[in-house]
């Protein structure tokens, strides 16, 4: 495997990481600047507020394993 091929390997494997610290800073920048974001968990989808409260959108039924880029529609 050739340097440049190695190091596009490389950056590719960095993708996920990066995604998942993308996604955690807009969380909080969008809560910073006072707006609330929804968030899965614990049976449901919450509305989550700056000021930590939670407002329960949605309850949702168990969990579902799906592959990771497969889309899913929530009624």
């Amino acid at each position: 495997m050739s340097h440049p091929e190695k190091t596009l390997d490389y950056l590719e494997q960095q993708i996920p990481s990066l995604s998942a610290d993308a996604v955690d800073v807009a969380y909080w920048k969008s809560l910073a600047a006072g707006n609330s974001v929804l968030v899965s968990g614990e049976g449901g989808i919450f509305e989550v507020f700056p000021d930590g409260t939670q407002k329960l959108v949605k309850t949702t039924a168990q969990p579902l394993s799906v592959p990771v880029g497969t889309r899913v529609r929530i009624p």
